[in-house]
């Protein structure tokens, strides 16, 4: 199993949006993406924090469908 790195809301955001993900509104420390997909709309909500924790960055890779390895080379 790939280890997940150290990165902040903002790095992931910048991956994700490599992914086709587009950034909707922002409330407070809180950033929403949004992309279309086939099957219907995948919605993310990410913290802007300095580091965001190893459990909400899984989470947030396996909403956003990708594998960790697909996300590792987005950053």
């Amino acid at each position: 199993m790939t280890k997940l790195p150290s990165i902040s809301g903002r790095e992931a955001i910048k991956a994700l949006r490599k992914a086709g993900f587009l950034v909707v509104r922002q409330r407070g420390s809180h950033v929403r993406l949004k992309k279309r997909t086939k099957e219907g709309t995948i919605k993310l909500t990410i913290p802007l924090h300095s580091t965001l924790k190893k459990g909400t960055l899984s989470h947030i890779i396996k909403d956003a469908e990708l594998t960790i390895e697909e996300f590792l080379e987005l950053l």
